[in-house]
């Protein structure tokens, strides 16, 4: 069987790639306007949070295969966990069927991340 660290690391990069494939899409439909977030223009604040935001999953990746066990496992469910959260709030606020279906397939894949470091036995 696979090493769970390798599982793990793989989900997030799958998770990061969901997201991209989200963007790009949006950018392909003219589903935005750049350097617009919902009608507005946000600050540089805001796009700071957003970089930090969407940084998770990047730095999960490499978490997953260097912090120790059993640390990993509480930061993979914790980060899952909160990600989950963020997009099932965000669902309703996208109008386009394929942001909606990515949106999902990121929210499976945040459940098989905390599945598979709940189940994690080292």
């Amino acid at each position: 069987m696979v090493d769970t660290r390798i599982v793990l690391s793989g989900m997030w990069v799958v998770l990061m790639l969901v997201y991209l494939l989200g963007d790009v899409l949006r950018i392909f439909a003219g589903d935005f306007k750049p350097g617009e977030i919902m009608g507005t223009q946000p600050s540089q604040v805001v796009w700071l949070g957003l970089a930090v935001f969407m940084l998770i999953p990047i730095v999960m990746v490499v978490l997953t295969l260097t912090l120790k066990y059993p640390a990993i496992r509480w930061v993979s469910i914790v980060a899952a966990t909160i990600l989950f959260l963020f997009n099932l709030f965000g669902l309703p606020t996208y109008p386009s069927a394929y942001d909606k279906f990515l949106i999902i397939v990121g929210l499976v894949f945040n459940v098989l991340t905390v599945w598979y470091a709940w189940k994690w036995v080292a």
